[in-house]
């Protein structure tokens, strides 16, 4: 919480100082993002094998993000773009007579592309698609006793969105993502709803 509070204010800090230049979308930002994060697992493969937990759960999420923007015509802009996001009381749980199961999310990070369609010179409406990341510990608790561990689950990330200059340098945008990390059957998903403020250099 700390370093986004910190992040904020450096942003903040540079947009009052900035000059009035920036106005379209080319060229590299970064910015800061929050809002809803819905994590779904249903008996998904972790290091511990398969986690007998059927589960979602509603989160706050905050994260930072950066990238480059190239605008190719009066109407296209094409992209790629990195961000670091972590949830706030995310924890999968599923208890039963036999086990407890417990799935923590800590951070996760994903790697996009993503392209757009100006609708208004300084409105744009886009899709984006590409790679995820999410760290995440597993907890088993049996009858037998209990085992812990900790991995980075690969995923892929699919959204949209709109996003719109507000001042010279500033961009405001809202965007759904949806984030597959399931694999071998089992299902580990996210669904989000992030609003964001950008800095345009």
């Amino acid at each position: 919480m700390r370093t986004i509070l910190a992040g904020t204010a450096l942003l903040a800090g540079v947009l009052a100082a900035a000059p009035a230049m920036a106005q379209n979308f080319n060229g590299p930002y970064v910015g800061v993002q929050g809002g809803w994060s819905e994590e779904i697992a249903r008996n998904p493969r972790t290091d511990l094998g398969v986690a007998p937990l059927d589960a979602t759960r509603d989160s706050a999420t905050l994260g930072v993000f950066a990238g480059y923007d190239h605008q190719y015509s009066d109407k296209i802009v094409v992209g790629a773009e990195g961000s670091f996001n972590f949830n706030t009381k995310d924890n999968l749980r599923s208890s039963t007579a036999a086990s407890d199961v417990t799935i923590d999310p800590k951070y996760s990070f994903d790697i996009t592309a993503r392209a757009g369609y100006l609708v208004t010179p300084k409105t744009l409406v886009y899709v984006r698609g590409g790679y995820a990341n999410e760290r995440f510990r597993t907890t088993i608790a049996q009858a037998a006793g209990s085992a812990s561990a900790a991995q980075n689950r690969d995923g892929w990330l699919v959204g949209a969105g709109v996003e719109r200059i507000i001042i010279p340098h500033v961009s405001g945008r809202v965007e759904y993502r949806y984030t597959d990390f399931s694999k071998d059957g089992g299902q580990f998903d996210r669904h989000q709803v992030l609003a964001g403020v950008a800095y345009r250099f």
